[in-house]
Order: structure tokens, then sequence, then C-alpha cells
């Protein structure tokens, strides 16, 4: 593993991920159906290629229509999501990266969902819905 990889890990340590590119984005993630995947109030993931992280993870499910995901077959936490309308990407949670405090983000996505309790103060760019745009452009 290079010294630079990235690494994840599940809550149990059963399933493990290494990746050797840095992230193509690091979003924050404000839609209910990613808040109830995580069980947080926002979620936050990294960008990968679909080719670098797809042989490292177990069989996915369909949960909301377009959007697949993996998680942790001993553990069930959750690994990876991946949206059909951005299908070379798949993104991996922040917090299962042991490298979390590097990976910082550059844009809110489905911030029109944002609970109205929950203030990130930051000047960074927020999409009222998925941001697919500036996800796909940061990618390319």
């Amino acid at each position: 593993m290079p010294s630079d990889a990235l690494t994840a890990r599940c809550y149990c340590g059963a399933s493990r991920l290494t990746l050797d590119k840095p992230p193509h984005t690091v979003a924050y993630c404000h839609c209910e159906d990613c808040r109830r995947w995580t069980g947080a109030p926002v979620a936050a993931f990294a960008a990968f290629d679909r080719s670098d992280v797809i042989e490292q993870l177990p069989t996915a499910f369909r949960g909301a229509l377009g959007v697949e995901r993996w998680t942790c077959p001993t553990c069930h936490a959750p690994l990876a999501a991946a949206f059909d309308y951005i299908p070379d990407q798949i993104y991996v949670p922040v917090g299962i990266m042991d490298q979390a405090d590097t990976l910082i983000p550059e844009l809110h996505s489905h911030a029109g969902n944002a609970l109205p309790w929950l203030h990130i103060d930051d000047d960074l760019p927020r999409a009222d819905a998925s941001a697919r745009d500036a996800l796909k452009t940061v990618a390319e």
C-alpha cells in the first residue's frame, strides 16, 4: 500500500478499503435519504472513481430510486454509495475514512433539505438539489 493511500474501515473492522488516489471532491449531503442511511443530521462523502473502489465492496443493494449502496456484511455500517446520474463515481462516507481530518468538504448538496436547526458556518457553494452538475464537473 502506498504511504499516501487513503484507508477506510467499517465500525467492526471487517470491511476495509484502500484508495490509492485522492478523491475528486468531498461534499456534504443534506438529503433525507443520506441522513437516514448514515444516521447523522448531515452526511459527508468523498468521491472516487468507481473502478478504484468497486472490487473492494461487498454486494450492493438499492434503496432509493437511482441509488446503489454498500454496507458491511458483518456490522452493516455504511461503506459507499453510487448515484445513477454520476455512474463513474462511488462516494465513501468521510466518517469511515482513517484520514477524515484531511478530507475537507468543498460544497453542500441538497442544501434545501438541510435541517432547520443545523447551522454549518462556511462559505462553500450550496446547491438546493443534487449538485449533480458541480459533482460531474469536478470528476471530469
